[in-house]
């Protein structure tokens, strides 16, 4: 279950720092919407090199980068 704080709750920024951990960001809200998401840096560094393998190889491929392209991508990684 995410774990949803108002932004307020930063005034204790403590407690919201430790309910951080890997794979389970803190959702933090503002007016009772989502606004920000705070999360372990390991994490956003592994997103983020996730991310960037991703922009190469479409940029390498840019037949998978169409819609029938991921689809067929899609396909071959359930075989």
């Amino acid at each position: 279950m995410p774990k949803i704080r108002p932004v307020s709750d930063l005034r204790n920024y403590n407690e919201v720092l430790r309910e951080i951990t890997v794979d389970e960001p803190v959702f933090l809200t503002k007016n009772g919407r989502g606004r920000y998401a705070i999360v372990d840096i390991d994490e956003y560094e592994k997103t983020m090199e996730l991310l960037g393998a991703v922009k190469e190889m479409l940029e390498n491929n840019p037949e998978i980068a169409s819609a029938d392209g991921v689809r067929k991508l899609l396909a071959s990684d359930k075989k």
